[in-house]
């Protein structure tokens, strides 16, 4: 399933365990481990990287589209200086359908770089139900295109 706009995912197999580590969120601190249990998409990302920039109406537009009890996207953000501007990047974006994440002292990031699986932004990984990685892909992607949609519904049946 990973082809045409997302190729450049990589499958992971067999998939692995990640590391769990805490993040900020709209409803205080989350874990990753909170997210067991549904398929998650999850995106690191900053404002400073225009990449990043790019791809999140789309990452918007996924999670508007297929968000539900049994997969999300989780756009975490990256940003370690100016915090106070990321909402009103997203504001002024027009994003809406994404909870705001944030990991300001960078830990997700360093806790990803041990384990080899992120050296810069934009990365996603898809992580299964278990909490454990299934792909991983490092850069930008058109997240709201047919192949991502499709592995979404794929993911998620499995």
């Amino acid at each position: 399933l990973y082809r045409g706009d997302i190729a450049a995912m990589r499958p992971v197999d067999p998939p692995r365990p990640l590391p769990d580590f805490g993040f900020s969120s709209s409803a205080g601190v989350k874990a990753l481990s909170d997210f067991r249990g549904k398929m998650v998409l999850f995106n690191l990302w900053a404002t400073w990287c225009v990449p990043c920039r790019e791809e999140m109406p789309a990452l918007d537009r996924l999670e508007a589209q297929t968000g539900s009890s049994d997969f999300t996207v989780l756009a975490l953000n990256m940003d370690t200086r100016n915090t106070e501007r990321v909402p009103q990047w997203l504001d002024e974006n027009g994003i809406k359908a994404l909870e705001r994440f944030g990991d300001p002292e960078g830990k997700a990031f360093q806790a990803l770089r041990k384990e080899g699986l992120v050296t810069g932004l934009p990365t996603t990984l898809l992580i299964g139900r278990d909490g454990c990685l299934m792909g991983a892909m490092a850069g930008p992607a058109k997240w709201d295109s047919a192949e991502a949609f499709d592995l979404v519904r794929a993911a998620v049946k499995k």
